[in-house]
């Protein structure tokens, strides 16, 4: 039986997308569409700038041109919807939330914070995960998005760490608190490819050469923001989610004991909050 994902979050969280091109662009929009009369709040980062071969299959247009792509969305987006969007055109890193009190001196950001990855680089991703693994931040929550030519997959976590995944789930109201992150469930989403960076297309230029499907990255987003809208609504009950479009077929990976456990390699029972209701055993 799946388990619904409850995050622990003492207040509604600031959703912050990382990255704005192919997926990114497709779900900022999303966002502020089922996020219409809801008060959370919607950071966008990417330090890339908007360039001529974009704009056959990316969410901007030829007057965008030169400017960065963090800054077009939010503008645009904040006009169309009449709310306050932020933006940061410089990269994401795991201190970026932290807020300067001068002279060298930093005060912790309180936020709660459900982190949307729509890179295409381990080095972005390293980020990301590192801002994971920071304790100041154990509330935060990571949904990553990954495509190759007509396929990709969607992951949600919240733990680079295994042995804090134990007594996660509760076994009588059927909720899980704590989940393997991206990272932890495809360690290779961190690995450096063998093709120097300097030589790797990016979406834009791999739908031209053909090496992308120019459908992909609209399909990632759905996807995405479905896993959003669910998680927000208390019915997210995946942990992983994949896609082929060649194929045509959708499977997902249910956030239930024994999927974590297999993939973590560690007992059941360890990660479960009510041992006693496992069989016919009792706990005084």
């Amino acid at each position: 039986m799946s388990y619904i994902i409850t995050p622990d979050w003492d207040k509604l969280p600031v959703i912050v997308v990382v990255g704005c091109g192919g997926t990114g662009g497709f779900v900022a929009e999303g966002l502020c569409r089922i996020l219409i009369d809801s008060p959370i709040e919607v950071v966008l980062i990417d330090p890339d700038r908007v360039e001529p071969h974009n704009l056959r299959r990316q969410s901007f247009y030829e007057g965008d041109i030169g400017k960065f792509k963090s800054q077009v969305l939010a503008e645009r987006l904040s006009r169309q919807y009449g709310r306050q969007i932020a933006y940061s055109v410089f990269p994401y890193e795991k201190d970026i939330f932290d807020h300067s009190m001068g002279g060298g001196m930093t005060s912790i950001s309180n936020l709660c914070l459900l982190i949307i990855g729509c890179v295409d680089n381990p080095q972005a991703r390293r980020q990301i995960a590192d801002s994971m693994g920071n304790r100041r931040f154990q509330k935060n929550w990571w949904i990553d998005s990954g495509n190759g030519y007509h396929s990709g997959q969607v992951l949600i976590g919240n733990t680079n760490d295994p042995e804090e995944l134990n007594e996660a789930f509760d076994i009588n109201a059927h909720t899980v608190e704590k989940l393997p992150s991206p990272c932890l469930q495809l360690p290779f989403l961190l690995i450096p490819p063998s093709i120097p960076e300097e030589q790797q297309p990016d979406c834009a230029e791999a739908v031209a050469a053909d090496d992308q499907s120019p459908t992909i990255n609209q399909a990632m987003a759905t996807l995405v923001l479905d896993f959003i809208h669910r998680l927000l609504t208390n019915k997210l009950t995946s942990m992983g989610a994949y896609i082929d479009l060649d194929a045509g077929t959708l499977s997902t990976v249910p956030a239930d004991p024994a999927t974590v456990a297999r993939m973590c390699s560690i007992k059941v029972n360890t990660l479960m909050a009510n041992k006693c209701a496992l069989g016919a055993r009792y706990h005084l």
